[in-house]
């Protein structure tokens, strides 16, 4: 392994290290010991429900390829997942809402087990059906666990500005440390100790098992809508016209779709991108790598939320610039290095500087995932709240399906160019975000500068 992965690797954990050794007391905020208890729990749960996930990620195309299948027929696969996730997902989230939400926690630790258990199958079908259950899952992850977390913060009572230290630690575990450790365990578990591309599969399900123990055991249920005789067609209709009648809800699922959109073609893309000539990369480093900068970035969006100033909505604008500008080096880098014609090799210059680029962009997720969560707290109103999350991945889950179904198509600098206008996008969204959300405040203060006697208004 060449020293370049060591240096970018190593450079990164020192500045993880510095920047959470250098906290003061300025940059934590001070709690109770019932909350660091419910917190502690929840990010317990959530480690375990990522390391289930995180342990599959890297070997699902692997493990179709080691079955013989070829480019067409996993590109079909992955196509199902997110069209699963695209179909099921709105009803899984409105009966999250009305079912309760401990119950689609669980419901996404069975049908994800169920979903690993296919992986032991060579058939086409039974795959195909593992995909579907996938899908199904991933929708459960990204809705359900936040919408109890955030419905059973409040309704123990807990500080409004506490949700933040949550989040960034769920990040930062479930979405670095976890990641990372979970991608040295499966290869580990593959490459070591030789127990095939469907060992970590084996593992993830244990993983969900035990998380699934501890949920059944330990949390409380609660609802998203109260009344009963609410069917989900209903439910549709009210998630619907709530994002239609508030334009910050709309332009937070606009924001979402597009970041996630990116997101979601970058890890396709990033393997091409470093190795256009067959260079030998090593993809598991690298990935840890990504982690690890992710890592730094939930640490930076920790330290950001725990100051009243910048508003979570003022510095995500810069986010998405950087962001934008980090997946535009592919293009930059193809103009300014000449392309390399020898097969094989170490990384080039061009994808040591692409590598960095990505690195930054990695950061950059490791900011918005807290800080989206953050905002999604705030505006999306909670009777509704997993109903809605999965609107915001329709979008997201066609666009995915898109790029994938037509991954061959296009240049892949067109690909990275249309990520990085989707993110530029993104940014002026949240300008326009930014400058609704103050309106109400700007009003309020008008309005008792005129009369000192009159009621704040209602936020």
């Amino acid at each position: 392994m060449e020293v370049f992965y060591y240096m970018v690797f190593g450079g990164l954990g020192v500045l993880v290290a510095a920047l959470e050794l250098s906290k003061s007391n300025k940059d934590r905020i001070n709690t109770s010991s019932a909350f660091n208890s419910f917190k502690n729990n929840y990010l317990l749960v959530y480690s375990l429900m990522m390391a289930g996930d995180w342990l599959q990620g890297p070997y699902v195309y692997f493990l179709y390829s080691h079955y013989g299948f070829g480019k067409g027929d996993i590109g079909q696969l992955f196509i199902a997942g997110f069209g699963s996730s695209m179909l099921f997902g709105t009803i899984v989230g409105s009966l999250a809402d009305k079912q309760g939400r401990k119950r689609a926690c669980v419901t996404y630790c069975i049908t994800y087990i169920l979903s690993c258990i296919t992986k032991h199958s060579p058939q086409y079908k039974v795959l195909m059906v593992g995909r579907v259950l996938g899908g199904i899952a991933t929708s459960l992850l990204f809705s359900a666990f936040e919408s109890w977390l955030v419905a059973e913060h409040n309704k123990r009572g807990f500080e409004q500005q506490w949700l933040s230290i949550t989040f960034s630690k769920a990040i930062f575990l479930g979405n670095g440390l976890v990641a990372i450790v979970s991608g040295l365990f499966g290869n580990l578990l593959v490459d070591s100790f030789s127990l095939g591309p469907v060992s970590p599969f084996d593992a993830a399900a244990c993983f969900l098992a035990i998380g699934m123990a501890v949920i059944l055991s330990s949390w409380g249920e609660n609802y998203g809508d109260p009344s009963e005789s609410k069917d989900l067609l209903t439910q549709f209709k009210g998630a619907a016209t709530a994002i239609a009648s508030d334009e910050k809800i709309a332009l937070l699922g606009a924001i979402q779709s597009l970041f996630e959109g990116s997101m979601y073609t970058f890890v396709f893309l990033w393997t091409p991108a470093l190795s256009p000539n067959d260079e030998e990369i090593p993809h598991g480093f690298i990935f840890a790598t990504f982690m690890l900068a992710s890592m730094l970035g939930s640490s930076l969006a920790s330290r950001l939320m725990a100051h009243s100033s910048p508003r979570v909505e003022s510095y995500m604008q810069i986010v998405f610039i950087v962001s934008s500008a980090a997946l535009l080096l592919p293009i930059i880098t193809s103009f300014l290095v000449a392309p390399s014609k020898v097969k094989g090799g170490g990384i080039s210059l061009s994808g040591c500087l692409q590598l960095l680029g990505f690195c930054t962009f990695e950061a950059c997720v490791g900011i918005f995932w807290p800080s989206i969560m953050k905002m999604r707290s705030q505006y999306i109103p909670e009777e509704a709240r997993s109903t809605i999350m999965n609107f915001f991945r329709i979008p997201l889950n066609i666009f995915v399906c898109i790029v994938l179904y037509n991954v061959d198509a296009f240049p892949i600098t067109v690909m990275f160019g249309m990520c990085s206008i989707f993110l530029f996008v993104a940014s002026l969204l949240q300008r326009r975000l930014l400058v609704i959300s103050d309106k109400p405040k700007t009003e309020d203060r008008a309005l008792r500068e005129r009369d000192p006697e009159t009621e704040p208004l209602n936020i």
